[in-house]
């Protein structure tokens, strides 16, 4: 049997990188995957992607065009959902932007909009299904942190104050949900061939996949493959973990 068989999974920024190849895997593992991102064409895309992955296993797919930082958008997506199949499994608060520069030269349209998209974001998503989680007394919650949240980096003031605080959602609703039957974990990739990668300059990328001492950036499957684990039974004693995926880069 499948990982994920008949799990009901919402994925935020599911059309590409991390979050696409997370709801590929959760299909072939059987998953009914709603697929949330921003673009209109990316999510009809990606579900296309996700039936064609999951046809061998049973695994579904629906779309929805849901801008995280619009509550209204959210809650309608998960009602919607709810309405449809009685019940929602697994969150993966994947979406997530960055707006780079240093702390002098940081505007706050730049702090603001990954703040927004980043930590507000990952909160709104949590709260509109946490009810229904916990009426079921089952569900999980997987948060997208970073190895930039644990450790910081330069030029990245907004991301990693977001990345920071998803660990602090992790480590609190882990408490208060966990007597619910809810676990609430976060995954903290390190550098990963992605498409936000393609705006660096290559010498920046070399010296990033020099620093890991595997001598390669992670792909964005063997981060899907942790969700996968995360969302699953196999891993049913784990709640309130902060998973390092980064290849032995911050050894």
């Amino acid at each position: 049997m499948s990982k994920l068989q008949n799990k009901v999974c919402i994925i935020t920024g599911a059309a590409q990188g991390i979050g696409l190849a997370t709801a590929l895997k959760f299909a072939q593992e059987g998953a009914t995957v709603v697929v949330c991102d921003i673009k209109a064409e990316a999510v009809d895309a990606a579900v296309l992607q996700c039936l064609e992955a999951g046809a061998a296993s049973g695994g579904r797919a629906e779309g929805f065009v849901v801008d995280v930082t619009d509550r209204a958008q959210i809650d309608a997506m998960v009602l919607t959902v709810k309405e449809r199949h009685n019940r929602i499994d697994v969150l993966v608060n994947n979406a997530g932007i960055t707006k780079d520069a240093r702390l002098i030269k940081m505007t706050e349209a730049q702090f603001d909009a990954v703040i927004d998209v980043n930590l507000r974001g990952v909160f709104n998503c949590a709260q509109a299904v946490a009810d229904t989680m916990i009426a079921q007394r089952s569900g999980v919650i997987l948060n997208a942190s970073s190895v930039v949240g644990i450790y910081g980096n330069f030029g990245q003031t907004n991301y990693a104050a977001t990345k920071f605080g998803v660990i602090g959602f992790t480590k609190t609703w882990s408490r208060e949900l966990g007597p619910k039957g809810i676990r609430v974990n976060a995954v903290a990739p390190g550098f990963i061939d992605t498409p936000i990668l393609s705006t660096m300059p290559e010498k920046v990328v070399s010296q990033m996949r020099d620093e890991v001492p595997l001598g390669r950036l992670g792909r964005p499957e063997e981060i899907a493959n942790v969700y996968a684990f995360l969302a699953s039974d196999e891993a049913s004693y784990v709640n309130g973990a902060v998973l390092e995926v980064a290849g032995g880069l911050t050894v």
